[in-house]
């Protein structure tokens, strides 16, 4: 096939220590070996992805479905972020147990609390089976006929594939649909939390220090996988024992210093790296702007509720976080496309792909796609904002509108058909008490009176006294009788009646207008990634982030923000105790941290100065998903815990910058340092295998 000759013959070229890109861990054997290499690696393509003996990739993990984590003992013990692990540790927390404020430490097997619906998914194989899926594929066909032969041919690979009875199977897409490969995976779902620091670690500077450098926060949260007696994934049971691993991760003592190789071993969730420079324009003058602002009015009212009461603190810790962290982010990903001058750059890009079709006489194949990609998305901008604006307001920030939504959905299931009754009832049952279990009406009301005017005039606050749906005992007698009786019930509802309209309109007008105006771009997008490797094949193409496992690469590297502004590449526990401000939400520090420092209580978790790092910073290439990602050193030793990146850096969804893209990571010694001398768990760290590679 033409794609794959490309690709070969791309790898074959680019062989210079070059830094960025997420690359399949399976495929690094030559060009991505050599260039690790050069970075100072000592790891082989085979150490790091085999299939028939223990790799690093039997290690990672993904956590739940969104985050990354990795096995660092021969017990099962599991590390992620603290973020990650935050839903779970919430949900185990009540105002007598406070594991959000105070921490979680399970001191023996026993006490460590299982997790429903909590999972770890693990790789076992990859398989190129492009030509499998693409098989009677032409470029004549439609992009539905493409879609259902590709769909068709998908499901024949899964069922070709051999695979154990524990095992499951998916196909990916890759480079915008030119490329497919096959997962098969094991998940376990039996996970057990073990440990977490109090937010006052975990979360030290919050929101202030979220995407931002010098961060100083312990990211991170212990679990452990539990398996049934032959070591394979099984549902939680009181006689499941700790799972053994295929590999776990030793953790280095050596620590990091500046230009020391690292690499980035996780579960990336989504990149764009391709866009035209039209798409990039929408996206960070019109399309971020306005989510900026909806997730900004709700966040004045719940941080503010937060800070005046524990119980609505605890209720809402979880998605406080979630808003704020896309917010944020989306502010970095203007800042940093507008500081690297990414969109001038890129229409110089599309100038020499212009330039190239010409030299090799492709216009008559590819030269429509820059143009008609600039005319369909200016089509598509105001649809994509009242669509996102939707989003925002009914599913992303107030949860009474959420509520309507979902039963909106359950009205038109049982309309559609009324033997999925029971089903559609019992699945909008669970939504129910799910937003209930953290939900408070007052702080909610007033989200609601702040994000509304974003998306309609028509706001009547009156709805949160007479609906139904803000009790959970009253909600749920909404879903009591026939289903002529319930949907009767239902659309008598305050607050139904109020939303019904507009989700309407979204279902049966917007996403219609949406689906109707992106499927062409979709296209086209694939066509100009296509294009792209056939005109310019020796630029360095690496496939845009999907969720599945990936390999990034880079140095332990500080950057400057600014002009005059430079920030060193790692953050100690002194500016830990410089930002502490006490009784502060954000910048508090517990006691023991504080008597330890007094003390240097260090152990041996300081590095040759006396000083305890944090965090540092490397060029790899990360997104979210990434979080809980190991730091990974030369010889395959952890030596810290992917968690954010920096605010610029952020832009790196669409446009890495090596100059100003940086990730930031936990220093495995912090993390140990707050396990043993903090929580005193030493058990814990009896667990791990703790190395020197540097003394060898």
């Amino acid at each position: 096939m033409k794609f794959l000759k490309i690709l070969i013959l791309f790898f074959s070229l680019n062989v210079t220590a070059q830094q960025g890109g997420m690359w399949i861990p399976s495929l690094l054997d030559g060009m991505n070996e050599t260039e690790m290499a050069n970075l100072g690696s000592m790891l082989t393509a085979d150490d790091i992805y085999s299939v028939n003996n223990s790799s690093l990739k039997d290690a990672i993990g993904h956590f739940n479905g969104g985050c990354t984590t990795e096995v660092i003992s021969p017990k099962g013990l599991i590390l992620t972020n603290h973020h990650c692990g935050y839903g779970q540790i919430q949900s185990h927390s009540s105002l007598e147990n406070d594991y959000i404020k105070n921490g979680f430490w399970a001191m023996n097997l026993d006490e460590e609390l299982p997790n429903e619906g909590l999972f770890v998914e693990f790789i076992v194989r990859i398989e190129d089976v492009t030509n499998d899926v693409l098989y009677g594929v032409t470029d004549a066909m439609t992009e539905k006929e493409k879609q259902s032969i590709i769909d068709k041919n998908s499901n024949a690979v899964l069922k070709l594939y051999d695979k154990e009875d524990w095992q499951d199977a998916k196909v990916k897409a890759f480079y915008k649909g030119n490329q497919y490969f096959l997962f098969i995976t094991e998940r376990f779902e039996d996970i057990r939390l073990v440990g977490a620091p109090p937010t006052s670690i975990g979360k030290f500077g919050s929101d202030t220090d979220n995407w931002v450098f010098p961060r100083h926060t312990g990211d991170f949260s212990l679990f452990r996988i539990y398996a049934d007696k032959n070591n394979r994934p099984a549902t939680y049971s009181k006689d499941n024992v700790p799972y053994t691993p295929k590999h776990f991760l030793p953790i280095s003592l050596d620590g990091i210093e500046e230009n020391d190789f690292t690499m980035v071993f996780g579960f990336p969730g989504r990149t764009n790296e391709y866009l035209p420079a039209v798409a990039i324009q929408h996206i960070t003058q019109d399309y971020n702007p306005s989510n900026i602002a909806i997730r900004e009015a709700a966040l004045k009212v719940i941080d503010a509720n937060m800070k005046a009461s524990d119980e609505v603190r605890i209720k809402y810790a979880s998605k406080q976080a979630r808003i704020a962290n896309a917010w944020k982010k989306w502010i970095g990903e203007n800042l940093g496309i507008e500081k690297s001058n990414a969109i001038a750059q890129r229409r110089a890009f599309e100038a020499k792909f212009t330039q190239a079709l010409k030299d090799k006489n492709l216009e008559d194949k590819y030269g429509h796609i820059l143009s008609k990609l600039e005319s369909l998305y200016k089509d598509f901008a105001s649809i994509n904002i009242k669509r996102r604006n939707f989003i925002e307001v009914f599913i992303v920030t107030n949860e009474l509108m959420t509520m309507t939504f979902r039963a909106y959905q359950m009205e038109q299931a049982i309309n559609q058909n009324p033997e999925h009754f029971e089903n559609a009832k019992a699945k909008f049952a669970a939504t129910l008490k799910g937003i209930h279990k953290n939900y408070d009406v007052n702080v909610d009301k007033g989200v609601f009176k702040n994000v509304m005017p974003f998306y309609t005039k028509n706001i009547d606050a009156s709805i949160y006294e007479k609906t139904s749906f803000t009790d959970l005992n009253e909600a749920l007698k909404l879903l009591e009788g026939k289903p002529k009786d319930v949907l009767k019930k239902l659309n008598k509802d305050a607050a139904y009646k109020f939303a019904k309209p507009m989700i309407d309109a979204f279902y049966n007008s917007i996403n219609e207008e949406f689906n109707s105006k992106n499927e062409p771009i979709v296209a086209l997008e694939k066509e100009y990634m296509k294009a792209l490797m056939e005109a310019l094949p020796d630029e360095r193409y690496f496939p845009d982030a999907n969720s599945t496992l990936r390999v990034t690469y880079g140095k332990v590297k500080g950057y400057s923000p600014r002009d005059a502004v430079y920030y060193l590449p790692v953050s100690y526990l002194d500016g830990v105790i410089e930002k502490y401000v006490p009784g502060d939400y954000e910048f508090d520090v517990p006691q023991k941290l504080l008597d330890l420092y007094e003390a240097k209580d260090f152990g041996p978790y300081a590095d040759a100065n006396g000083k305890v790092p944090v965090c540092f910073l490397g060029t790899n290439h990360t997104t979210g998903g990434n979080s809980g990602s190991p730091a990974i050193d030369a010889h395959g030793n952890l030596i810290g815990l992917n968690f954010d990146r920096v605010w610029e850096g952020t832009m790196s969804d669409m446009n890495y910058d090596p100059e100003i893209c940086r990730n930031i990571m936990v220093d495995a010694r912090y993390v140990l340092f707050i396990i043993d001398k903090f929580a005193d768990a030493k058990h814990l760290i009896e667990e791990m295998k703790l190395v020197h590679p540097k003394t060898k």
